[in-house]
């Protein structure tokens, strides 16, 4: 599939939000590569719509803007974050996604996505800051869920999981049918 139609939809606005808020901001693009801890490089390309960014790289410069990510990537017209419904990930398999359904306020906000991955589909995912929660529940096959320093956890259909998510972690499927899963992303 040529690249501009895997590009995950949730990334149509930021090119033109981060260009906004860094010049809201007062930052140049070297300055806010030096606040979000990105090259400049990146930053440019974010900004000319040519990056293929990572979520985390997302999170880092919503944070370097005293942003949600929520704000970094919805249309500069929405009104709130209720109902964003864009796709933000794409695995290897047209079956692996994840979906940004929305998001309300929490100490700073919470997340709603729905996620699938396909058999064998992993999504690494970097270390959030300590009052950063992950709570997902399977509606369909089994993930596992592998954390830093702890023994894989196996979550089947209609059960779920809460963690910090304070230390990297994977989600993976090991099954050979999909794992479909309502993951609330709380921080």
């Amino acid at each position: 599939m040529p690249t501009q139609e895997r590009r995950p939809d949730v990334l149509a606005h930021v090119a033109g939000n981060v260009r906004a808020l860094r010049t809201e901001r007062g930052f140049s693009q070297d300055g806010l590569a030096a606040q979000a801890g990105v090259s400049r490089r990146m930053i440019s390309g974010i900004e000319s719509g040519e990056a293929n960014v990572s979520l985390s790289t997302l999170d880092r410069l919503a944070q370097a803007l005293d942003v949600s990510f929520s704000r970094l990537v919805r249309p500069p017209d929405m009104r709130d974050n209720s109902r964003i419904d864009s796709l933000a990930w794409r695995g290897q398999s047209p079956d692996s996604r994840a979906t940004l359904l929305g998001t309300v306020p929490a100490a700073r906000e919470a997340e709603l996505w729905t996620w699938s991955l396909a058999a064998g589909e992993t999504y690494p995912a970097e270390a959030d800051a300590a009052d950063w929660h992950e709570m997902l529940y399977v509606m369909e096959g089994v993930l596992t869920v592998e954390r830093e320093g702890a023994d894989p956890q196996i979550v089947v259909a209609g059960d779920f999981l809460i963690f910090t998510s304070d230390r990297p972690y994977i989600f993976v499927n090991h099954e050979a049918g999909p794992v479909r899963f309502v993951r609330n992303v709380v921080f």
